[in-house]
């Protein structure tokens, strides 16, 4: 709620529009100085300024409420993966960042839809009955693709006439190409979370951006900094979930040794496809690294996809193997094998044959 802008807080337009053009933009900032600093900032008097700390003070700042055991879904985004449900302690968190990192191909995108109609489905069917913000870098988002993990999901609900409309019109794609508009959205999509029902926050991906826009510059990681900074408190402060799906890069020595979750700002090398099998890390950073809750590891290892989850406050580490269908990821499992040392943060790519589909397409 400290997070709340200040347009939106019910104060009187003059005044917040003073606030704003003094760059004092969000309820924290205000209530980070004191009434004297804002009469000086503000070329406010005492009593207008007391009257509009003591407002947003009460808006932010609601009288504490029993908690309800069995709020909306206990918090959590239910992915119909059973086994990772389970492990998750019912699916993924409100309020936190998601990671999603692996291999080009490996089915990030494709988990991302069906987390996008899980959360636009209504509620009677499980979903979260909301909007989705679905932020496309790569233009990998496909609204067939969406509908036919909707027709063969939920049947019921998709062969109704007009509903997979519905359902794929409750996703806004956005498409920024540099990093200063994906700045400006980020800022709409601020706005929007107060005025919409908006539930789902996908960034697809994340990585792709950041380094297109200035690969390993110092300039680059300093404006990347104030972006992690800026999506966690968007977590915190809409409390729905955020997914972030993240690249990797090659493994440069014994350096998942050193860090537990360690990446540079650069892609993974290039290798010959046909003995490719390297041990490959994360992109994005260390500081990225530790700003994510959950991190969900997508590899390819000995023919075989997994989904691992590598980083939890709640569970071990463990690893499900999964396949893609028609109607997008199934575990083939839901027992996850505990995972410990470096095999946690390894992420494992066995050649281009182990990302095709059903279809024998290329997946992303």
């Amino acid at each position: 709620m400290a997070n709340k802008l200040i347009t939106q807080l019910g104060l009187p337009k003059w005044i917040a529009n003073i606030f704003t053009a003094r760059n004092i933009i969000t309820a924290k900032d205000a209530l980070s100085l004191t009434e004297f600093e804002l009469m000086e900032l503000l070329d406010v008097g005492l009593a207008d300024v007391s009257r509009a700390v003591a407002h947003i003070s009460e808006v932010v700042c609601p009288p504490c409420q029993t908690r309800v055991r069995n709020e909306s879904l206990a918090g959590h985004l239910p992915t119909r993966l059973k086994g990772l449900d389970e492990a998750l302690s019912g699916g993924i968190p409100f309020g936190v960042l998601t990671e999603l990192v692996g291999p080009a191909g490996i089915g990030k995108t494709q988990f991302c839809l069906k987390l996008s109609l899980l959360a636009s489905l209504p509620a009677n069917c499980g979903g979260l009955d909301g909007h989705v913000i679905f932020i496309d870098v790569e233009s990998k988002f496909s609204s067939r693709r969406l509908i036919e993990i909707g027709v063969k999901s939920f049947p019921e609900i998709f062969h109704k006439k007009g509903m997979a409309q519905e359902m794929a019109g409750r996703i806004l794609i956005l498409r920024p190409t540099s990093l200063s508009e994906f700045t400006e959205s980020l800022h709409q999509i601020k706005v929007s979370l107060l005025q919409q029902q908006v539930k789902l926050l996908i960034i697809d991906s994340m990585a792709a951006l950041v380094l297109r826009e200035n690969e390993g510059g110092y300039s680059g990681q300093q404006a990347f900094g104030w972006h992690v900074s800026f999506i966690k408190s968007l977590a915190e402060f809409s409390r729905i979930p955020v997914v972030v799906t993240n690249q990797v890069r090659s493994q440069i020595g014994d350096e998942a040794h050193k860090y537990s979750f360690q990446a540079q700002n650069h892609l993974e090398k290039k290798a010959d496809p046909a003995t490719y099998d390297s041990h490959l890390v994360a992109a994005l950073g260390i500081n990225w690294a530790h700003a994510v809750t959950i991190r969900l590891v997508l590899e390819a290892k000995s023919g075989q996809r997994f989904i691992k989850l590598a980083k939890s406050p709640i569970s071990p580490p463990l690893a499900f193997p999964f396949s893609i269908t028609s109607s997008g990821i199934v575990l083939l499992s839901d027992d996850g094998m505990e995972l410990k040392g470096p095999e946690i943060n390894r992420i494992h790519c066995q050649g281009q044959n182990a990302f095709l589909n059903f279809h024998g397409e290329r997946l992303q």
